[in-house]
């Protein structure tokens, strides 16, 4: 009977001794399980993490190249609407700050630059002369006087007492052919006249030697000379200076870099930025 007592306490404390080890074994595979449920969740958050992040960037992406596109696209639209529509705008205004130029000899136009009392023309216009008037839009005359000239490149610079609305000059290096660009000026003494065309070439040699001119097919007869070329901006990109006799179409202009350096060489300070 003993014995059976001690067999019957032996299979007790073996099956609590598995039952131990089995509750051991099954801690520890759960705290494993666990731990390794916690290194994956973590490892699955660091790449959710960093796909959201490739993500927020490549959508950074889409939206500042869609932004550009449309800027782009923007831009385009407003080249295409200057380029299309009239110069009845930039005329309303620009043929305000071109003048008549009438000397005892001969009559040519000219344009109001700098603080409003500085004209540039033709040299040859006033070449010679003894008196020397201009005539505004507005029918104000005033008397004009010569503060200088360069015979080479054919420029005068005059001085009047008033000070009218002026030109800004454009950047002529950023004139392209194809642009279109309007003349004005006192052809066959009529007197403010616009005609219309676009730049046919650039940096043409003139009959000086200076590789500095625009050639352009707006009609320019005797009277335009010293009258400004125009651009959409309502900006100058040349003077009026020359055509080739008997051709038709083929005006040059001369550029307004070249036209800037040198009324301001003539003034002999910055009068025209």
């Amino acid at each position: 009977m003993e014995h059976h007592i001690n067999v019957l306490y032996g299979a007790v404390v073996l099956l609590l001794v598995i039952q131990l080890i089995s509750f051991t074994f099954i801690s520890s595979q759960s705290a494993k399980l666990i731990s390794q449920q916690q290194n994956f969740e973590k490892e699955t958050d660091g790449v959710i993490n960093v796909l959201k992040q490739e993500n927020q960037y490549r959508i950074g992406e889409i939206v500042r190249s869609l932004s550009q596109q449309r800027t782009d696209f923007e831009n385009q639209i407003e080249f295409l609407k200057s380029t299309q529509q009239d110069f009845s705008l930039v005329i309303e205004e620009a043929i305000k700050k071109v003048v008549t130029v009438t000397t005892d000899l001969s009559a040519g136009t000219g344009f109001i630059v700098a603080d409003g009392s500085y004209i540039i023309t033709n040299n040859h216009v006033i070449e010679g002369s003894n008196t020397i008037q201009v005539q505004t839009y507005a029918n104000e005359v005033y008397v004009a006087e010569l503060v200088g000239a360069d015979a080479n490149a054919d420029i005068a610079v005059l001085k009047i007492s008033g000070e009218l609305d002026a030109f800004e000059l454009s950047d002529s290096d950023e004139v392209v052919i194809g642009e279109k660009v309007i003349a004005i000026g006192n052809p066959l003494g009529l007197s403010f006249t616009v005609t219309e065309g676009i730049v046919s070439a650039l940096h043409r040699e003139g009959p000086n030697g200076l590789q500095a001119y625009i050639q352009t097919d707006v009609t320019l007869n005797p009277g335009n000379s010293g009258g400004p070329l125009v651009n959409k901006d309502g900006k100058i990109i040349g003077m009026a200076n020359f055509k080739v006799g008997g051709a038709e179409a083929l005006g040059f202009a001369l550029e307004s870099n070249t036209l800037r350096k040198t009324a301001n060489e003539i003034v002999k300070m910055e009068i025209i930025v």
